[in-house]
């Protein structure tokens, strides 16, 4: 029988005679939320954490993974990434109350950073992204000039546009003419504040 990511944490954590506490405090997450990966109440485990415990633990992210298993009958040829209905100042992941789906990455992609997704709001990103689409997006804190990114403005919830660079500050253009551009000075980019929370990269169209 093929054991879960969190049974193999929790069996490579007890081969190492090893406590949750020291393993939290090895990786930079808390006891609970190290409980509920072993225990499977969070099993969209980010891939950068995957790695953290791996290399804790003395091991690999593949042998966490299963994909080293002898009786695994193949390799899987996806990761499942949360699909957020909202996103929260930091994206704290492990929020199950704004999950509201799962898509699947290919496990390439997943091993270039941590991804999510996000269900666009609007038709301000029409015609190419409409209102119920779903964005993949790969957390990172800054983009090219030109990119579609999720902006969080003055903390709320976050915005899908595209980022425009300028000398003294940035605009947040969208793809639908109808909403004009919202530029905001460097000043601003910094009180209010604008941050950039990741880097559109595929889209996901719904009917």
């Amino acid at each position: 029988m093929n054991m879960t990511i969190g049974q193999r944490i929790k069996e490579k954590r007890e081969q190492r005679r090893m406590t949750l506490d020291e393993l939290s405090k090895l990786v930079g997450v808390t006891r609970q939320t190290l409980s509920r990966y072993e225990t499977g109440v969070i099993n969209n485990i980010p891939s950068d954490m995957i790695e953290s415990i791996a290399s804790a633990l003395r091991t690999t992210p593949a042998q966490l993974m299963g994909w080293d298993d002898e009786d695994s009958p193949r390799k899987p040829i996806g990761v499942k990434i949360p699909v957020l209905g909202c996103v929260p100042a930091g994206i704290p992941l492990e929020a199950i109350e704004c999950i509201i789906d799962y898509e699947e990455i290919p496990v390439e992609m997943a091993r270039t950073g941590e991804f999510f997704g996000l269900q666009v709001k609007g038709d301000s990103m029409a015609p190419r992204i409409l209102d119920g689409d779903v964005v993949i997006v790969r957390k990172q804190q800054a983009v090219e000039s030109g990119e579609i990114a999720i902006i969080m403005v003055n903390g709320d919830d976050a915005t899908c546009k595209r980022v425009m660079h300028h000398e003294n500050g940035l605009s947040l253009v969208s793809n639908n003419t109808a909403y004009p551009p919202r530029y905001f000075t460097a000043q601003e980019v910094e009180r209010l504040p604008i941050q950039v929370i990741g880097k559109v990269v595929e889209l996901r169209g719904k009917f």
